[in-house]
């Protein structure tokens, strides 16, 4: 384990090590935690991150999941509670078995370098993002309730947040482009991701 007392220390180290999960303070000394992270995930980290704040609103929250964020935790929190997220976030496998690629009509999700692309143009993504759309990619035709998205996605072992679910899901139909929209809201259900002219399971 490294400890990194300020931001530039803590740029340092990631861009050395190959961290599995890293615990990042929103208010770390020299810069804003969240856009840290924000800066590393652009130059493709794949690690998780905890972020660790006092700040408890629910902007603050889907701030930091917008930034990259795998979890938060407010403090004060119980040091057992933050063991049972490294390890939820640890269980998270950073390899890929099955096919090497998925396709949902001119849709196309590189598994092995998680790149994806349409009509033959890449998406690019934040980890939040790729991780979403992979769930709803892996489900194809299925209804996909926010519940269930928050907790294959998410696993912070909070309340289940729609709010969250659906600003991400809207930042993908924005990145995926809506001409047509791959993905279909179902009322009273949640979401689907499917190719135009398909039906639903």
């Amino acid at each position: 384990m490294d400890v990194a007392r300020d931001a530039a220390s803590a740029s340092e180290a990631v861009a050395v090590h190959d961290y599995d999960v890293i615990l990042l303070d929103v208010m770390l000394p020299g810069a804003d935690g969240m856009s840290l992270c924000q800066r590393w995930r652009e130059d493709g980290l794949t690690a998780a991150v905890l972020f660790l704040t006092a700040r408890d609103d629910v902007a603050d929250r889907v701030r930091g999941l917008e930034k990259g964020g795998d979890d938060y935790l407010v403090k004060p929190f119980a040091f057992a509670e933050l063991l049972a997220r490294v390890r939820a976030l640890l269980r998270r496998p950073r390899t890929m078995t099955g096919p090497a690629e998925l396709r949902i009509g001119d849709l196309v999700i590189d598994l092995e370098r998680r790149r994806v692309s349409r009509r033959g143009k890449v998406v690019p993504l934040t980890a939040r993002e790729y991780q979403l759309l992979e769930c709803l990619a892996r489900h194809p035709g299925k209804v996909m309730t926010r519940t269930a998205l928050w907790e294959h996605v998410w696993e912070s072992g909070a309340e289940p947040d729609s709010n969250v679910v659906d600003v991400y899901v809207r930042y993908l139909r924005n990145k995926l482009g809506r001409d047509p929209d791959l993905i279909r809201t179902v009322r009273g259900g949640g979401y689907i991701l499917e190719a135009p002219g398909e039906t639903p399971r």
